[in-house]
């Protein structure tokens, strides 16, 4: 009887291992039934994605998401060009530094933001124009947002980036530079320009806002997902305007949300918002099409890469045919119609 009981349990053990085994092997079993990973860090900017989370809107549009928090920004990067992740929050620049290297390929199919204010150059007291800051020490994270800011009102005041001394440190560094007084000037985003502007009769010499298209937040995902799962992808995007309407709606419930994710008070968090321009679907739409400014993405994008070569940031630029994709974006709106 024991030895029944033993053989039958075997028999069930089998049969579950062939079953397991057939439905693993299936590949419509496996990909459906797994979350779509996506990335995002601190930037006001890509907060609004907690209240998605929150609120059920990615259930809404059955978008199977399983969002990851990264503190610091460069991994969240470097795991989506490993092929860790489906998708990454990220700027255009930063795509075009990691898209020739990405394992699945990298392409945005959304724009969530511009910065407008938020990346800033922060200066000492003595000066006062971007032409004082000939011969000064700037420090800055070399050949990501905030330098290309820099080159930006440098070249607007008929100067090149090799008219100032380049103190290339990481961001959270160069502030604590600056602050020290080991720098003149300092190239920072949230939160860090505020801990810029606590050195005595310091000030804001300038900020993305001069520069409306220049510094694009998007949401980045591999290839492969647009291949594989474009269903999630227009998930996605569609939930993304749907949080957009939430936010509209319900304001004070959103900021503090957001305030709660991005691990600040309401005061600092109403203040990050006021210098981000969160993308509509004209926005988005307008973004992706072709023009002769910062406005447009595939003019940007020519212009970041070629920055980013002429610093040496990176070799070569990547095909960048390859790393925008609108048709996501227009899905909606021919939805909306």
């Amino acid at each position: 009887m024991k030895r029944r009981n033993f053989l039958s349990l075997c028999l069930v053990f089998l049969c579950s291992l062939l079953l397991t085994v057939s439905c693993s092997s299936s590949p419509d079993a496996s990909s459906d039934s797994e979350p779509v990973v996506i990335g995002y860090s601190n930037w006001a900017g890509w907060w609004p994605w907690a209240i998605a989370e929150q609120e059920g809107l990615f259930e809404k549009n059955k978008a199977n998401v399983k969002l990851k928090w990264f503190d610091n920004y460069t991994t969240s990067m470097e795991a989506l060009a490993a092929g860790q992740l489906d998708g990454n929050c990220q700027t255009l620049n930063d795509t075009i530094s990691f898209a020739g290297s990405a394992t699945k390929g990298e392409v945005a199919v959304l724009v969530n933001d511009n910065s407008a204010g938020n990346d800033k150059i922060i200066v000492a007291a003595e000066i006062n124009s971007i032409q004082d800051l000939k011969g000064k020490k700037v420090a800055v994270e070399e050949g990501v947002v905030d330098d290309f800011l820099l080159t930006l009102a440098l070249e607007e005041n008929g100067m090149k980036r090799d008219d100032v001394e380049i103190v290339g440190l990481e961001t959270g560094k160069a502030v604590t530079a600056f602050v020290a007084g080991k720098a003149d000037a300092v190239g920072a985003f949230p939160p860090f320009w505020a801990t810029a502007l606590q050195r005595e009769g310091s000030k804001e010499l300038i900020s993305s806002k001069a520069f409306p298209g220049a510094i694009p937040d998007l949401l980045v995902v591999t290839q492969d997902l647009v291949d594989n799962r474009p269903d999630q992808v227009q998930a996605l995007v569609d939930t993304w305007f749907d949080i957009l309407d939430f936010m509209e709606k319900n304001p004070q419930k959103s900021d503090e949300i957001m305030a709660k994710r991005a691990d600040i008070s309401l005061e600092e968090m109403k203040q990050f918002k006021e210098g981000t321009r969160f993308f509509t679907l004209e926005d988005n739409l307008e973004a992706f099409s072709d023009g002769e400014d910062m406005k447009h993405m595939p003019f940007a994008a020519k212009r970041m890469a070629k920055f980013m070569v002429d610093v040496g940031f990176i070799e070569e630029a990547p095909d960048l045919t390859q790393i925008l994709d609108d048709q996501f974006v227009k899905a909606y709106k021919a939805k909306q119609a």
